[in-house]
């Protein structure tokens, strides 16, 4: 392998990382409005998360919009805990 093979080589992996660079940062500039945009065209949904809280590595707290009642759900550690907000709360 002489000196114009390796730096063809180097070139092309340079040139390689460049192109996953920029498509890289393409998608963290581009994506979110591509999606919001996606999503928007679907419709009015029925179910939103509001909120997430991370408790700790195996837990976390998210609040849920359904229609017009929200619910704060604790994931984690295999079971879930479901508690009513809004209407429900204050009986």
């Amino acid at each position: 392998m002489n000196l114009l093979d390796l730096a063809r080589a180097i070139f092309g992996l340079a040139f390689v990382l460049g192109l996953i660079g920029l498509a890289a940062w393409a998608a963290r500039r581009y994506a979110p409005q591509l999606m919001a945009r996606l999503s928007a065209e679907r419709g009015e949904r029925r179910m939103k998360v509001m909120e997430t809280l991370v408790l700790d590595p195996a837990r976390r707290l998210v609040l849920v919009r359904i229609d017009d009642e929200e619910r704060l759900i604790l994931l984690g550690e295999g079971r879930e805990l479901i508690e009513p907000r809004g209407s429900e709360a204050g009986k």
